[in-house]
């Protein structure tokens, strides 16, 4: 155990994880009363960052007492105290550098004052905002991402799938003969094998698409599986349609930048298995662009939010345009939508609806916070399966990154589970502008 620190937190910290100060062990957490005031200004509203505003109000409400002013709240066994700083100091070398007394520029000043205080431990400022740590660094103050639910391990991520080579030639025959499998302890090396996870196996003469079944225990060929018009072009996206397609396997991710395939796989493989889900959701987080918010948009709440949907609904046209426009599936895709069978949404307006027996498809899962993924999840009732698309190195967000995002964090702790698949699409199938485009801008 090294020697006691003090943290002290910003506004976004709290709004990304509303249960924080917990997870700083025996250290000091210290709040100024600047970050206080700004999370009364998110209190209202329907956004998950509403929803941590108010929560964070309820933990402090629980913890508060007399002392959190001055000797601080006690945190619990084996973490540190709380404290609430209301000090007014704004010191010269703040001022100085910094023209406008914003709220930033008075979390500094407190941050600053408290390290003055406390020399004898070192105070740190704990912030996503990039900007502020480094304005926070320039002024010799130490700073730090919040980082408790951040991926460390990225290898996942990098690949498509695993290649395994020199397979016994009569273990490849016999997954294209009888019934298509073979018992995953056959395969010298099982042990690396995860559940759910697909794979190439190689012989000297030949190669087979595979997955491994752990409610079976048995390896499985996989075959190119056409969905509702769309048919998959590579190993990989064979590999997303047979998960996407299987019942047993509830919670999917599918990862892979721009022009992938991702959201058309995923609804092609809801429409596929429209009879056996009693609705079909598409939804995608709202991350308004170039710091403005919807209010700026003309028009009521559903025109406000259109311009974000379409994506979702470019894809509808796509599997549409497989068909006749006159021809059954047309109409069935139409039908659903007026029966509300099939509905896309900003994720904002599925929040509070029964997920029993429902195709949930979450676009652009990269801009949600952990938590966020965490309260999609847990609503899932029976006979639910939910499928999390998203671009890992395409963050809007201003407070998340590539290691710290819902997606990544889902899919790094949810991996070994039986009922959970994750396939990384790498070759893009939009077409070559878009795959050069997506490499090299």
């Amino acid at each position: 155990m090294g020697a006691k620190k003090n943290f002290v937190l910003d506004t976004n910290v709290i709004l990304h994880d509303y249960k924080c100060v917990y997870n700083f062990e025996e250290n000091d957490i210290y709040i100024p009363i600047v970050v206080l005031e700004e999370l009364d200004h998110f209190k209202k509203g329907n956004e998950q960052i509403n929803y941590n505003a108010r929560e964070f109000a309820r933990e402090l409400d629980m913890i508060a007492n007399d002392n959190m002013f001055k000797k601080g709240a006690d945190l619990g066994e084996g973490k540190g105290k709380l404290f609430i700083l209301t000090g007014g100091e704004y010191p010269d070398i703040i001022s100085k550098s910094f023209i406008d007394k914003t709220s930033d520029h008075r979390i500094l000043a407190t941050t600053y004052t408290l390290q003055e205080q406390k020399k004898s431990s070192k105070t740190i400022l704990v912030t996503k905002d990039i900007n502020l740590r480094m304005k926070a660094l320039s002024l010799g103050m130490a700073a730090e991402d919040y980082i408790n639910d951040k991926v460390t391990d990225f290898n996942v991520f990098e690949k498509a799938y695993e290649t395994y080579e020199n397979v016994p030639p009569e273990l490849i025959d016999r997954l294209y003969s009888g019934d298509g499998t073979i018992s995953l302890d056959e395969l010298e090396f099982a042990s690396d094998i995860e559940p759910q996870e697909c794979f190439v196996l190689k012989s000297v003469r030949s190669s087979v698409l595979a997955r491994y079944v752990p409610q079976t225990g048995l390896v499985k060929r996989i075959e190119k599986e056409r969905s509702f018009g769309i048919e998959p072009r590579n190993a990989e996206q064979a590999f997303a349609m047979n998960v996407l397609l299987d019942d047993e396997v509830k919670l999917v991710a599918l990862t892979g930048k721009s022009g992938t395939g991702k959201t058309l796989l995923a609804l092609a493989a809801a429409l596929q298995k429209n009879e056996t889900y009693k609705q079909i959701l598409l939804a995608r987080p709202i991350v308004a662009l170039g710091n403005k918010d919807l209010g700026f948009l003309p028009g009521d709440e559903k025109q406000k939010v259109a311009p974000y949907m379409q994506p979702l609904f470019d894809n509808l046209n796509v599997i549409k345009h497989n068909f006749s426009y006159q021809g059954k599936e047309i109409r069935q895709i139409e039908e659903m939508q007026r029966n509300n069978q099939l509905v896309i949404e900003a994720l904002a307006y599925i929040r509070g609806r029964s997920l029993s027996d429902t195709f949930f498809i979450v676009d652009e899962a990269q801009n949600l916070t952990p938590h966020e993924v965490k309260t999609i999840i847990t609503r899932a009732g029976e006979g639910t399966k939910i499928i999390f698309t998203g671009d890992i190195q395409q963050i809007d967000s201003p407070y998340l990154d590539m290691f710290s995002n819902g997606l990544v964090y889902m899919i790094d702790r949810m991996r070994g589970q039986n009922i959970f698949a994750h396939i990384n699409l790498v070759k893009g199938e939009r077409s070559y502008l878009s795959e050069l485009a997506s490499d090299l801008l």
